[in-house]
């Protein structure tokens, strides 16, 4: 692909001189002198200067996802990376395995995916089924929490036999809501990957939006520290995203629509695979991906070190 191929360039280009983690180096164009190179830290990079520098193309007012099935309303506040950015950026920025499916990220207008105060909100759509939500207003999400931190034991010692660090779940940082009028349920997971004085705090915001065929999936990755910045920023997210027609949860018609097979408190827990006992959880699905997308957003420095041999956090 060829952006991929644009933005590997320059990211290949970094390792030129010095230690990856402290300097870039920038090829001159004087023929005589080879050896003349600027050399620019990391740290002095704003957000913006290395979004540029990857070639990052955001869009921002009215985006209409891929397969007309939803549009976005972003306010000046937020803008969007469409799914081959996104992709690029999941995987060789942040350090995390091949995926697909990913319609793309909505991030903060001011500084993007990038730096201390960067986030992303990573949007997706699973075509599981038309959802019922009848169990929505019966749900008890405390004994809900209680259910998938038993479930944290047996998960970590199979995460540890893999090679790969315990996931501990702290506890909701905001509980679940449902809003049964525009068919949206959102909540938020502190968890900590590793043990001691060595372990991060992850915050893990979940966004789902019901619709005729199943739904939409976005899910915020942040250091546990921004949740005040991620919780101003829901309600415009919130607002935000909707199905078109056609698609819509009302739209559903049980003459021709599949039905999935649970309901929203499965959707907590990890939806169909959760309620089918092939994910056992939550945790479960961090080893069955290796890495997932829960690593908090790194800042410039901890992006340099983590692109060249270092494991993401989580």
């Amino acid at each position: 692909m060829k952006l991929r191929q644009q933005l590997w360039s320059f990211l290949l280009a970094l390792v030129l001189i010095g230690s990856v983690t402290t300097s870039f180096a920038h090829a001159t164009s004087s023929d005589d002198d080879a050896s003349a190179e600027e050399t620019v830290n990391p740290e002095d990079l704003s957000p913006a200067e290395l979004a540029e520098k990857l070639g990052l193309t955001f869009q921002t007012g009215t985006i209409v996802l891929p397969g007309d099935i939803a549009t976005l309303q972003l306010p000046d506040t937020l803008k969007f990376l469409d799914g081959d950015q996104t992709k690029f950026v999941i995987e060789d920025v942040w350090g995390n395995p091949e995926g697909s499916g990913h319609l793309g990220m909505i991030v903060p207008a001011d500084v993007g995916p990038f730096g201390e105060d960067g986030w992303g909100v990573i949007v997706s759509f699973d075509e599981s089924g038309y959802i019922s939500d009848e169990d929505a207003q019966s749900i008890d999400y405390n004994e809900l929490l209680a259910k998938m931190r038993s479930m944290e034991k047996e998960n970590n010692d199979a995460r540890r036999a893999a090679g790969y660090e315990s996931v501990h779940l702290e506890g909701w940082a905001t509980p679940p809501h449902y809003d049964s009028e525009t068919k949206k349920l959102h909540w938020a997971k502190e968890l900590t990957f590793g043990d001691g004085a060595e372990a991060s705090h992850v915050l893990n915001y979940n966004i789902r939006v019901l619709g005729r065929r199943g739904y939409l999936e976005l899910n915020a990755v942040a250091d546990i520290l921004q949740l005040g910045q991620i919780e101003e920023a829901i309600p415009s997210v919130l607002t935000a995203v909707e199905f078109n027609d056609g698609h819509r949860y009302a739209d559903f018609d049980p003459t021709k629509d599949r039905v999935a097979e649970y309901g929203i408190a499965a959707l907590v827990l990890g939806g169909v695979a959760a309620k089918s006992g092939l994910l056992k959880g939550v945790f479960a699905l961090l080893l069955a991906a290796k890495k997932l997308v829960v690593v908090g957003v790194l800042a410039v420095g901890g992006f340099i070190s983590k692109l060249f041999g270092r494991k993401a956090t989580g």
